[in-house]
C-alpha cells in the first residue's frame, strides 16, 4: 500500500465552490434539543493522534467540511449538514431538491442557508435517488405543508424497498445502526471519527412523503420545472431501488450513491439485503458510456464532486473495477473451495485500486464485502457439516470456557493474546468469557479494552464505531437507541404495508392457539382487507371473493386505521360483530425491545 498523503486533490475538490455555512454547525429541533452538531470535531484540525488510523483521519477531515457549495451554475449542494448531501437545482420557477437528508430539521436548515444566499425560491419538485432513509427522511423540512401538487420523483419500487428496510426490520437495523454510526458516541481521538461516508448521522424528525412520479426505465426523460433530466435505472446496486440521472443543460451527472469516494458496502453492517457487485459494476460502466464523457461534473449523495470529463471517467472506472474485482475474485476462490472468511483473509486488491483514495474501505471493507459476495451466492452455510447445528452464542461460550479450564483461564489467555498483539483472537476468547458469565467484571473489562485497541487501529469508520460502541456498552451498559426510522413513515404506508407491520409482530406460539377473521372495509380506498389468524399466521387477503364467517367487520378510512393503530380504539367507527376480537389481535403482538443486547447475551 502506497497512499500518497501529499496528494491534496480531494481537499481542493471538497473546498471548491464553498459559499457559506452555519457558525456554529449545530442544528436543533423545535424543543431546542440538538439533532446534529459538528462542534466536537475540532480535533480534526490538529495532527492525527495515535488512536486513529491516519487514513481514516484524512477521510474525516474531508467529511467534516460543511456548508453551501456551488457545483456549477444552477446546481448547489448542502454538504456536512447530515451524513448525506442535499442537492438543489434551480428551475424556471423554483428549485428541485434532491435527497432531503435524514431529518426535517437538517433539511430545513440547509434550505434556509441556500435561500439566504440565493433568494426565497419555492420548492417545485423533489427527487429521491434511492430507498435509503438518509435520502428521503427529511422531506418534511423542505415541504413542511405537505406535497400539495408538487411532483416527487423516485425509482420504480421505491416505496416497497423503503418500507422493507426501514419498517419491517427497522428495530433491529436501528439498534445495529447505533453501533455502525457511533450514534451517541462522543467525537474525539478516542471516540467517533466520522462514518467514512459522512461525518455523522442526524437524529431529528423523520418522515416520508410517497413519490408521485415513477422512473421506470433507462433513457426515460422528464422535464421538471423547465429542467430536462435523463434517467438511468440502477436497481440492485447500492440499493434495491436506485437511479442515476444526467442534466444535459448543466452537463452534470448525479450518481446517487453508486459512486462515492470510498469502497461502499455490499452488505452494510447494520443489516440489509446483500447487494450485487457484478450488476453494480455494470451500471457504473453504463453511466460512463451514457453520460460521463459528456459531463463537466459528477456529484453524488455523499462526499464531494469530481470535475472534468477525464477525471470523471477515471474516477468511475476505478469504482467499476473495484466492485467487479471483489466479485470475480471471490467467485474464483469460492469455486476453489475457500469459504468467506478464508477468502477475506487472502484477497488483496491490485495496487491500482489499493492505492487510490477513492477506493479505500472507509465505509465498506474488502473483508466484510468479500464475505457478502460469498453469502449472496452460497448463503450462511460454509459447507462444513459441523456448521449445520452449532450451539447459539451463549451455550457455545459456556462449553468453550469449560473446555479451556474455567473463566479465569479464559480471561488470562485472552489477555495474553492481546498483549502479544493478536487482538483478533483475544476478542474471540474474551467474547466467550463474557457470554458464559455476562456479569463477570474482569471478563467485560478485558474484552472492552481489546475492542478499544481494535477500534483505534481500524481504517474503516464503521468498524471503529462498532468496536468502540462495544467497548462503551461493556463498561457502561446499553445506551438507548435514538433512531426510530419506521415511526415517521406510518402515514406514507399502504394499508397492506400497515397490516404487514402487524403481522411480523404476531407471537406465533401464542397465536397458534387462537383463530378469527376481521374484515376492514375502506371507504376512501374502495378496498376490503380480510385478516385471518390461522396457525399462528396473520393472513391478509385483498378484496376477497371467498365466503367466510367474519368475527368483526369495520367500515372505516385509512386515517381511522392509523388512529386504531395509535391506540384510539373504535370510537366513531362503524362496526358489526365482536369488537373484543380486535383486542385479542393486539394482545398477540410482541413489542420489540429497541435496546436489545449485542455484546452481552
Amino acid at each position: 500500500m502506497a497512499l500518497d498523503y501529499e496528494d491534496r486533490t480531494d481537499f481542493e475538490n471538497a473546498d471548491r465552490g464553498f459559499i457559506t455555512t452555519l457558525t456554529p454547525m449545530r442544528i436543533t429541533d423545535a424543543k431546542g434539543d440538538v439533532v446534529f452538531d459538528t462542534s466536537g470535531y475540532s480535533f480534526l484540525d490538529g495532527p492525527c493522534p495515535d488512536t486513529i488510523n491516519p487514513s481514516l483521519f484524512r477521510q474525516a477531515q474531508l467529511c467534516v467540511k460543511n456548508g453551501l457549495y456551488k457545483v456549477v451554475d444552477g446546481i448547489y449542494q448542502i454538504r456536512g449538514f447530515d451524513i448525506s448531501n442535499m442537492t438543489i437545482v434551480e428551475g424556471d420557477t423554483g428549485i428541485i431538491v434532491i435527497d432531503p437528508l435524514i431529518s426535517a430539521e437538517c433539511a430545513a436548515a440547509g434550505l434556509k442557508l441556500y435561500r439566504d444566499e440565493r433568494g426565497d425560491r419555492s420548492v417545485t419538485a423533489v427527487i429521491y435517488t434511492h430507498s435509503h432513509a438518509d435520502h428521503f427522511g427529511g422531506v418534511d423540512g423542505v415541504l413542511p405543508d405537505g406535497r400539495g401538487d408538487i411532483p416527487i420523483l423516485a425509482p420504480e419500487g421505491f416505496m416497497a424497498e423503503a418500507v422493507s428496510e426501514n419498517v419491517y426490520a427497522g428495530v433491529a437495523m436501528a439498534r445495529r445502526g447505533t453501533y455502525m454510526y457511533g450514534i451517541g458516541m462522543t467525537p474525539g481521538p478516542e471516540g467517533q471519527c466520522s462514518t467514512g461516508l459522512g461525518i455523522q448521522a442526524s437524529h431529528g424528525a423523520f418522515g416520508l412523503i410517497p413519490p408521485t412520479v415513477d422512473i421506470t426505465h433507462t433513457g426515460q426523460q422528464e422535464t421538471v420545472d423547465g429542467v430536462p433530466i435523463v434517467f438511468q435505472m440502477t436497481p440492485g446496486t447500492e440499493a434495491p431501488s436506485e437511479m442515476n440521472f444526467y442534466f444535459p443543460r448543466h452537463r452534470a451527472l448525479c450518481l446517487a450513491e453508486n459512486a462515492t469516494h470510498n469502497l461502499h458496502n455490499l452488505l452494510t453492517l447494520r443489516g440489509a439485503q446483500v447487494r450485487d457487485p457484478r450488476i453494480w459494476s455494470h451500471y457504473i460502466d453504463e453511466a460512463i458510456e451514457m453520460f460521463a464523457i459528456d459531463a463537466d461534473v459528477a456529484f453524488a449523495s455523499h462526499h464531494w464532486p469530481t470535475w472534468g470529463a477525464d477525471n470523471i471517467v477515471a474516477f468511475l472506472s476505478l469504482q467499476r473495477d473495484l466492485y467487479m474485482y471483489l466479485h470475480d475474485q471471490t467467485l474464483r476462490m469460492m469455486n476453489e473451495g475457500l469459504n468467506g472468511p478464508e477468502i477475506a483473509e487472502v484477497i488483496e486488491l491490485p495496487s491500482g485500486l489499493a492505492d487510490a483514495w477513492s477506493a479505500r474501505g472507509y465505509y465498506g471493507s474488502v473483508s466484510h464485502n468479500v464475505k457478502a459476495v460469498y453469502q449472496r451466492y452460497l448463503g450462511w452455510f460454509d459447507g462444513n457439516p459441523s456448521s449445520l447445528w452449532e450451539w447459539p452464542a451463549q451455550q457455545k461460550a459456556v462449553r468453550y470456557v469449560e473446555t479451556i479450564g474455567g473463566i479465569d483461564a479464559v480471561i488470562e489467555k485472552g489477555r495474553a493474546y492481546a498483549d502479544a498483539g493478536d487482538l483478533r483472537f483475544a476478542a474471540e476468547l474474551l467474547k466467550h468469557a463474557v457470554f458464559a458469565e455476562p456479569h463477570n467484571v474482569a471478563a467485560k473489562a478485558a474484552l472492552a479494552q481489546t475492542y478499544k485497541k481494535l477500534g483505534f487501529g481500524a481504517e474503516n469508520a464503521t468498524w471503529r464505531c462498532f468496536y468502540l460502541t462495544g467497548d462503551e456498552e461493556l463498561r457502561e451498559g446499553v445506551r438507548a437507541t435514538p433512531l426510530n426510522l419506521g415511526g415517521g413513515m406510518a402515514a406514507a404506508l399502504s394499508v397492506d404495508q400497515l397490516f404487514d407491520t402487524i403481522a411480523i409482530r404476531v407471537n406465533g406460539p401464542r397465536a397458534a392457539q387462537d383463530s378469527f377473521r376481521i374484515e376492514w372495509h375502506f371507504s376512501d380506498l374502495d378496498t376490503v382487507m380480510r385478516l385471518t389468524l390461522s396457525n399462528g399466521v396473520l393472513i391478509r387477503t385483498i378484496d376477497p371473493r371467498s365466503k367466510a364467517d367474519i368475527d368483526l367487520t369495520l367500515n372505516l378510512t385509512k386515517p381511522q386505521l392509523l388512529g386504531i393503530l395509535a391506540g384510539k380504539g373504535l370510537d366513531g367507527i362503524d362496526h358489526t360483530g365482536d369488537p373484543a376480537v380486535l383486542q385479542r389481535l393486539f394482545g398477540l403482538l410482541d413489542n420489540p425491545d429497541p435496546n436489545f443486547a449485542i455484546v452481552t447475551p
